[in-house]
């Protein structure tokens, strides 16, 4: 639930956004036109894009470059409030801000394998985040030209943060729309947690085109194929490691060990443990 929620525009559009909630919450973060900076203050975060995911906890922060999203939100050992500050990149306002002359990192072109990254704490970027959150506090002293700076000033922060080159790559490319296909987007989140909505999100489809494109590249159904692969892997997980059971669910994305034992036990007729064992004695004799 939504306990509070400011933003701060500049030109007509969306600039800073601050959000406190009660987690768990989850949401689709679409931006096919703009980038984002996200900063958590209390709680953590969940972000799923295309081909990555990435968790970040309080006082950690992510570049994100345009592209489909979903997001979940949830509560830490320190804090059962989430908290969040973002900044909204957008090409026409930092052509307009930077009067046609782009600064040099943002026009390279630089090789891109990556679509987000993590930015651990850094003394720099918190005392950004804090002036942002005086402003919102006290709305009267902002200004078109304050607002401009603000801007400028957390793309040079990000330029020079410790995990330069992966910022940097990300900046270059900001707003270059990734290209996955749908059969990347789909084994790229075989073994996560992942809901058929959250992969349909990521896939920017209708749930009917995103199950008959399923159907046509898999022959099967998103719920069966998805199982499989899950069960796949823990069955090699099983005999081949000394990990444990718990682990191995989590491992494979289950949602937990009960579901994942429910599951292989409805395939196998027995437990995962005993299918361990059963097959280290084969090995054994």
């Amino acid at each position: 639930m939504v306990q509070d929620y400011k933003t701060i525009d500049l030109f007509g559009k969306l600039l800073f956004e601050t959000i406190i909630l009660k987690p768990p919450y989850k949401k689709p973060n679409l931006m096919p036109n703009e980038a984002c900076f996200l900063y958590i203050l209390k709680g953590e975060y969940d972000s799923i894009s295309e081909t990555e995911r990435l968790r970040i906890e309080a006082e950690e922060s992510l570049l994100m470059k345009c592209g489909n999203y979903t997001c979940n939100m949830y509560p830490s050992k320190e804090s059962e409030t989430y908290q969040a500050l973002a900044v909204h990149f957008y090409p026409d306002i930092l052509i307009k801000i930077y009067k046609n002359k782009l600064p040099d990192f943002l026009t390279q072109n630089l090789p891109l394998d990556i679509g987000m990254s993590k930015l651990n704490s850094d003394i720099l970027i918190r005392k950004y985040i804090e002036g942002i959150l005086f402003y919102f506090q006290n709305p009267d002293l902002i200004s078109e030209e304050i607002l401009i700076l603000k801007l400028k000033e957390i793309i040079l922060l990000l330029n020079q943060t410790k995990n330069g080159p992966a910022i940097r790559s990300i900046l270059s490319n900001l707003f270059s729309p990734s290209s996955h296909s749908f059969r990347e987007i789909v084994t790229a989140h075989y073994y996560e947690n992942i809901t058929l909505e959250e992969l349909v999100i990521l896939n920017n489809q209708s749930l009917s085109t995103f199950k008959r494109e399923f159907k046509k590249i898999y022959n099967s159904s998103p719920a069966t194929y998805l199982r499989e692969k899950k069960l796949e892997k823990s069955e090699q997980l099983l005999i081949s490691t000394d990990l444990r059971t718990t682990d191995i669910a989590y491992e494979c994305g289950f949602s937990n060990v009960s579901h994942f034992s429910k599951t292989f036990k409805n395939k196998h007729g027995i437990s995962p443990t005993i299918y361990k064992l059963t097959h280290l004695d084969k090995s054994l004799n």
